[in-house]
């Protein structure tokens, strides 16, 4: 399989001239030349915004990989389309894959080719492989041709049957030529003209429908000027390429193209992975939504693209997906979405909304076709009606009946079934992919599992979704609309002339039908909200991962031994429908959707954001486990509606994230949904979430609003301090107990610490446990900390301090004016060490109470129980050989209590104690260590 890369970027480079022979050797012919190949590499170098969140550095030929392209002949053409067939048993073996550079070549026979027809479905990279070939022109990579003209097909048509003559319509697109125009008849083969999107033009090749013309400069119609031109009639020795969607092959009689190709997309897994190396090693712009310098390094991207290859390898659906190029852009976009600085205001909702963008924009299923029904509008109704119905069903594998049943259904007259025809031809494959997994041959799934959701949610937000009765029931409402102001008027008039009680009462009727209906609609709109809301809470549901992991893993794999084909399959989750309903419902999203000729209507998405509403304040007060509270946020987040948010989580009091890996993205959005709100947090539980320094940046809105923060156990170092200190001193700050425990702060973090307490006025409850300070830690602790005066507990228990600096510090915390308790447990104390710490707390003359073992001279002491909790929930954390020393001295110092007292009471308790720790010894002996 063979695939061309090109280097050098279009940003930087001048086109150059290429090879002109003798026909274009004036000067002025020349310059008119070298403009006409500027302004086309300026215009066809523009890329959509879709494309520019890839980096500022990304250019279409630095990046651009060949699609395969396999000749085929007209009698492959004539045969029954297989839709959802594999690309690999659409096309023969045989017949060898063409590059751009060969389309051109003499056929078989040896005869010359001048017209050349490249179709392909919805998503294969026709726009692309077009874009791209110009681009090659303009930089004197086909020195075939001297001059290459371009036209867009559905520019043509928007001219309607509007006279001009070819000559004109070149000089209106491309004003430079109008100095070579005299040369176009001598020009021969060395003038290619590119057709692009044939299937937007109404073609005649009938002559009682467009008569012969050869002159360039006789006005008609495009369409006629255009079938002359195919014709080979108008300039007969010109190269002409032309692309379209497979409905449309027919239109261009076969006598008249000299070689058909398939764009088969990307066949090989090789151009798939190259296609996502070209891609997803762009540097970045390096700024995230938040502000902060949020960059996806080198061993990052290459760790990225090695899971996807090998996933890729697996023989996976996603190999199948990609067989579309359109779905490796898919890929890329969500993968850069997920890992990648996200750009302000970008959702996973309009990364698919701008993707179908990119397919569809323009799109009509049937150009001829009066209705000029939307291609995107068509697929809404018939994609998203399987869509959904696997969604309600739970069910993500597709029989072919299943398939046939929501394509034909509703389907009457031969005309709807043609439309049905070209949908099938030109872009089922876009949506559907037969199944490549085991157990699931001869089935069909949507090409990635996140699509089918989205269409799911579209059909739902889209008012497609219609009961028996609400149909008959709008059937009346438009029935009683047309008719009502005539019959009102006449039973207005009879009622006066004749005394009948029943016409007022039928006058009246038809005034309540139309508000019998609405409520029958809002009805329907509260079941849809009741139905997302439940698929969002589900209980089954609350201890799988968050949406953007699952996303995530779909697309790179699941690391360790995956699940026996034998065992009984898990259930579907179906977690990013509502995620999508909520996004689709957004104004960004609807404003692109109209676009596609798929409108929502003000007044609708306000209705259904009203049911959602009213549902989602219901059951979401209810607690959640730390996932399924991140898809709440991120149902907001996609949302995009900060008053929405602001009321439905107006009574959220505690934001436990416990667990979560908090990956930029995840930062963003939590910051985004809660970041504006104005009551306080009663408690912000960010344990365990690999925060980074930059995250700890982009939450800070959400943090200032914290009474209880918790940072424990997220390797934390003193960078990360920066963040903290400026925290700790914001004028909105309003943290009363800070968790710091089992981060690496070490001494210089603590020293920034100590610079913000020194200005903090809410801080009562600080956690140092584990981190690393050591007696340079402790001893700058024990200097600075008189700088803060409301602190009421200090926990710097497990940070390797020895006997002098325990000490130090303890009689700064005595000396402090509010300071109540210290914990200096688990340091590197001696026994007479431990002794001097238990009598300066019963020396009696007031100040903070040490804690630094589990006895109080021969009683337990009243913390005991606090200490092995810390112990038991850091077991597996810690240093399991300096936690059994520690756990060791502690029971000799129970063991000494227990020996020096006479009280059976306090032996008893002594010795319940002492289980304890014998237990916490054995589970770590137990776990081998």
């Amino acid at each position: 399989m063979s695939f061309i890369r090109h280097h050098g970027n279009s940003a930087d480079s001048a086109p150059t001239p290429g090879r002109h022979g003798q026909l274009f050797r004036s000067i002025s012919a020349t310059e008119a030349i070298q403009r006409h190949r500027r302004n086309l590499t300026e215009w066809f170098s523009r890329l959509p915004r879709e494309e520019r969140q890839f980096g500022p550095t990304f250019a279409l030929d630095t990046v651009h990989v060949d699609p395969v392209i396999r000749e085929t002949t007209p009698d492959e053409l004539l045969r029954p389309s297989t839709e959802l067939a594999p690309g690999h048993q659409r096309t023969h073996a045989g017949l060898p894959p063409l590059a751009l550079s060969q389309l051109f070549d003499p056929d078989a026979c040896g005869r010359r080719v001048q017209t050349v027809v490249l179709y392909g479905t919805v998503g294969t990279g026709k726009s692309t492989l077009v874009r791209k070939m110009v681009l090659d022109w303009c930089y004197g990579r086909l020195p075939a041709f001297e001059l290459l003209i371009p036209f867009s097909c559905e520019d043509l048509s928007s001219l309607g049957p509007t006279p001009a003559s070819l000559c004109q319509l070149v000089t209106q697109r491309y004003t430079p030529l109008k100095e070579v125009l005299p040369l176009l008849p001598a020009a021969g083969s060395r003038l290619l003209f590119v057709l692009h999107g044939l299937e937007r033009l109404n073609l005649d090749f009938r002559l009682a429908g467009t008569g012969l013309c050869n002159d360039p400069e006789e006005p008609g119609a495009p369409a006629a000027i255009m079938v002359n031109l195919l014709r080979k009639y108008m300039l007969p020795e010109a190269s002409i390429l032309v692309t379209t969607r497979p409905s449309a092959i027919g239109r261009i009689p076969s006598k008249y193209v000299g070689r058909y190709g398939e764009i088969c997309g990307f066949s090989d897994t090789n151009l798939q992975k190259l296609y996502f190396q070209l891609r997803l090693n762009q540097p970045d712009c390096g700024y995230g939504a938040g502000g902060a310098g949020v960059s996806v390094t080198p061993a990052q991207r290459d760790n990225l693209i090695q899971m996807l290859s090998r996933n890729l390898e697996g023989h996976h659906q996603i190999a199948a997906a990609c067989f579309l190029p359109s779905y490796c852009w898919l890929v890329c976009a969500t993968l850069h979405f997920l890992h990648a600085p996200t750009p302000a205001g970008q959702t996973l909702t309009s990364i698919y909304t701008s993707f179908l963008r990119l397919n569809f924009s323009g799109e009509t299923l049937d150009s001829s076709h009066p209705s000029n029904l939307s291609l995107m509008s068509y697929a809404a109704r018939t994609m998203g009606k399987l869509a959904y119905e696997g969604v309600s069903s739970r069910k993500t594998y597709f029989s072919e009946e299943d398939v046939r049943g929501c394509l034909e259904a509703g389907i009457k007259t031969e005309e709807e079934f043609q439309l049905l025809q070209i949908f099938r031809r030109d872009a089922l494959r876009f949506f559907l992919a037969p199944c490549v997994e085991p157990g699931h041959l001869g089935t069909f799934v949507f090409t990635v599992p996140a699509m089918q959701e989205y269409l799911a949610a579209l059909y739902i937000v889209l008012g497609l979704r219609k009961t028996a009765l609400q149909r008959v029931g709008k059937e009346v409402v438009d029935f009683a609309g047309r008719v009502g102001e005539d019959v009102s008027l006449v039973l207005g008039i009879v009622a006066k002339l004749l005394p009948l009680r029943i016409l007022p009462l039928l006058f009246n009727l038809l005034k309540v039908v139309p508000r019998v209906f609405g409520r029958m609609v809002s009805k329907s709109r509260e079941a849809v909200a009741q139905a997302m809301v439940l698929e969002m809470f589900r209980e089954e549901d609350y201890y799988n991962d968050d949406v953007l992991d699952q996303m995530g893993a779909s697309i790179l794999g699941v690391e360790g031994p995956r699940r026996h084909p034998d065992e009984p399959p898990e259930d579907e989750v179906f977690e990013l429908f509502p995620m999508f309903m909520g996004g689709l419902l957004s104004a960004h999203n609807r404003a692109v959707l109209a676009q596609l000729g798929c409108p929502i209507k003000n007044l609708d998405a306000l209705e259904n954001a009203q049911a959602i509403k009213k549902k989602l304040g219901k059951l979401g007060r209810q607690v959640l486990p730390p996932s399924e509270l991140l898809d709440h946020l991120f149902f907001h987040y996609e949302f995009q509606n900060q008053r929405f948010s602001a009321e439905v989580l107006g009574s959220l009091r505690q934001l436990n994230l416990a667990g979560v890996r908090m990956t930029p993205l995840k930062c963003t959005v939590v910051a985004s949904v809660l970041g504006s709100g104005r009551h306080p947090l009663d408690e912000v539980n960010l344990a365990s979430c690999q925060l980074d320094p930059a995250g700890l940046h982009t939450l800070m809105p959400v943090l200032l609003r914290a009474r209880k923060l918790g940072l424990q156990l997220n390797n934390l170092g003193p960078e990360a301090c920066r963040d903290l200190r400026d925290l700790l001193l914001h004028d909105q700050c309003q943290i009363t107990t800070l968790r710091l425990s089992n981060n690496p702060l070490t001494t210089a973090g603590v020293g920034l610490l100590m610079d913000g307490l020194a200005g903090n006025t809410s801080v009562t409850h600080l956690s140092l446990l584990h981190t690393d300070l050591g007696d340079e830690g402790l001893e700058l602790l024990a200097a600075q900390l008189d700088r803060n005066k409301q602190l009421q507990e200090l926990n710097v228990a497990y940070n390797g301090a020895g006997d002098t600096v325990a000490l130090a510090l303890a009689k700064a915390a005595r000396e402090h004016p509010s300071l109540e308790l210290l914990h200096l447990y688990f340091n590197e104390l001696s026994s007479e060490g431990r002794q001097v710490l238990r009598d300066l707390g019963s020396s009696g003359e007031g100040g903070a109470r040490v804690v630094a073992s589990l006895t109080e001279g021969t009683a337990v002491s009243e913390y005991w129980s606090v200490i092995l909790s810390e112990v038991q929930r850091n077991l597996n954390s810690w240093d399991p050989v300096r936690v059994q020393r520690h756990l060791k001295l502690l029971l000799r110092d129970l063991e000494d209590s227990r020996g020096a007292t006479l009280n059976p009471w306090r032996k008893a308790q002594l010795l319940r104690v002492e289980g304890e720790v014998k237990t916490l010894l054995e589970q770590l002996g137990g776990s081998g260590h």
